[in-house]
């Protein structure tokens, strides 16, 4: 009673509050969506990935920093187009046209992106935060509260990302290697193996067509 006589006193009713915080969540959401792009989709992975390349190939900021990250934007949307295309199906679709409540679009929109985390998640990731949050030990995936499930995610995206970034070091270290060595044979030890190297790292990367493997590779290790 007292709240709704306050409201009716200050020229609002509660549909009026309720729009109005609506509104409110509507644009914390928003604010909020670079975060959830990046914290529980595939973009970690695959922007760190893209970033060992280019330390790989020793190529400073070639390509430029804008180009690779939306390189990874769009190779994330790709990723996640059939969560986004089941998001939509079962809860933002609904909702728009009021077939569900604000609270139900959150939780079907909220169970493809477990089930994506899910299968990306290590145990042994999932584990350490559910013992660091003293929670009692879920009996099913369904029981694992979501603040414990993103950082376990995030972290094994950047473990699988530094796997993939080590064996992308492997070819090119053995190419600096050999640069090296000839150089050091030559007498030329002044010159910087990277000035000799580079043209060399650009060469056996196009023959080998490497953007293809590597986009390829990132694509099928989220399959």
């Amino acid at each position: 009673m007292i709240f709704s006589e306050f409201l009716n006193q200050n020229g609002q009713n509660p549909i009026e509050l309720m729009s109005t915080m609506k509104v409110m969540l509507t644009l914390m959401v928003l604010s909020l969506a670079p975060a959830i792009l990046i914290m529980m989709t595939s973009f970690t992975r695959i922007v760190v990935v893209l970033g060992f390349v280019r330390q790989a190939l020793g190529s400073q900021q070639m390509p430029p920093n804008h180009l690779m990250v939306g390189l990874s934007f769009f190779l994330t949307f790709f990723v996640m187009a059939p969560t986004i295309k089941e998001i939509s199906r079962d809860a933002i679709d609904p909702y728009l046209g009021n077939q569900i409540t604000q609270t139900a679009a959150y939780e079907k929109a909220e169970a493809p992106l477990r089930n994506f985390m899910f299968a990306q998640t290590r145990e042994k990731d999932l584990g350490l935060f559910l013992s660091l949050s003293k929670e009692v030990k879920p009996r099913m995936k369904s029981e694992v509260p979501t603040y414990v499930l993103i950082p376990a995610f995030v972290i094994s995206e950047l473990k699988t990302a530094f796997q993939m970034g080590f064996m992308l070091f492997l070819p090119f270290l053995v190419l600096d290697l050999i640069i090296s060595s000839v150089l050091m044979a030559m007498g030329m030890m002044m010159l910087p193996p990277s000035v000799i190297s580079l043209p060399f790292k650009l060469l056996l990367f196009v023959l080998v067509d490497g953007w293809d493997l590597i986009i390829g590779s990132l694509i099928k290790s989220f399959g």
